[in-house]
């Protein structure tokens, strides 16, 4: 996020009135060069990447409060995912034009989600678009050398286990679409809308994952695409038990009267939950570790030899055939 010494640009003028207050790291050296430095402390860095363009990951009339936290959450999310701590991000932000009332409270949002997870913002930059308003971030993480938990790491005989409730972004979606989902209460509707909108991301068990996962990744693209891209990377295939799967009050409710089918939770995204394989000694470790720090763990089936696609289990062991496993960007 460049300041160039042209006392007149527009940019400059942008980022000190909404952005250089954001820069408290003094390796962001107050927004004033041309990068950052992060300072060594001995670890890996952790880098990770993730776009949110309007039309495609957020709804046009989106408030621009919750797209600041959802474009930070979602690095944070995969940060997480790696066992790391977040060590601080930079931002490309590309506008159609300059406004106040959507500006103030983007970056008040995002300072204060800087604060709160401790990724303070190092630098970045600031583009006009003619097109659709697209918020980048790169975030940084640390985690001791060699810790980092990879997708690779599954082994037969590990438990599949996940993270909060499944499938309710997707859900949040539809509410604001107008669909099936939007015939529940105004209660469910609103925190269903909040959890597509406002991810949670899971890093206060950054630590227990990094210690008993032996493999990790956050559920982006949908549960059941993800544990398949897991499993690919790691040369095994997988067995989960559907009703397993923990599922919110309202997602249940859906369910039971046939509004949704289950594929509408297991193959939507913006879960952002964390999915992980651990070996069958440290689950109940792993479950009752993030419970204390406040996050729900639930093993919902187990990884197996081979090579064939994960495998969905109805509640009689009959196998689930899925038209699609996972949201598509293309």
């Amino acid at each position: 996020m460049t300041n160039r010494q042209d006392k007149h640009s527009g940019e400059d003028s942008l980022i000190a009135r909404y952005f250089k207050p954001l820069a408290t790291d003094p390796g962001a050296f107050k927004l004033d060069d041309d990068a950052a430095a992060l300072m060594p402390t001995g670890d890996d860095i952790v880098v990770t990447t993730d776009a949110i363009v309007e039309g495609v990951h957020f709804l046009p009339d989106d408030p621009p409060d919750t797209l600041a936290r959802k474009a930070l959450r979602v690095n944070l999310s995969d940060i997480a995912a790696k066992g790391a701590v977040p060590a601080g991000f930079v931002l490309t932000l590309a506008l159609r034009a300059v406004e106040e009332g959507w500006l103030k409270p983007f970056a008040q949002a995002l300072g204060e989600d800087a604060a709160r997870y401790r990724c303070p913002l190092l630098g970045g930059d600031t583009v006009s678009t003619p097109g659709p308003l697209m918020i980048s971030i790169t975030a940084f993480g640390r985690v001791p050398p060699g810790k980092m938990v990879h997708r690779s790491g599954a082994r037969a005989g590990d438990q599949v286990v996940v993270t909060g409730t499944i499938g309710d972004a997707a859900l949040g979606l539809d509410v604001l679409k107008g669909g099936a989902a939007a015939s529940l209460g105004a209660g469910d509707r609103d925190a269903l809308a909040m959890r597509y909108r406002v991810p949670q991301p899971r890093n206060a068990i950054a630590t227990v994952v990094r210690d008993h996962a032996s493999a990790a990744m956050d559920v982006s693209d949908g549960l059941a695409g993800d544990l398949t891209k897991l499993c690919a990377a790691s040369g095994v295939s997988a067995i989960i038990n559907v009703p397993k799967i923990p599922l919110s009050q309202a997602a249940s409710a859906l369910l039971a009267r046939k509004a949704i089918g289950i594929e509408t939770l297991i193959a939507g995204g913006d879960d952002y939950e964390l999915l992980c394989t651990v070996p069958g000694d440290r689950v109940a470790p792993f479950i009752q570790a993030a419970r204390r720090l406040g996050v729900e763990a639930t093993a919902i089936g187990g990884i197996i030899a081979g090579h064939a696609p994960p495998s969905f289990l109805d509640a009689q062991g009959r196998e689930l055939v899925l038209k699609r496993l996972s949201y598509s960007h293309f």
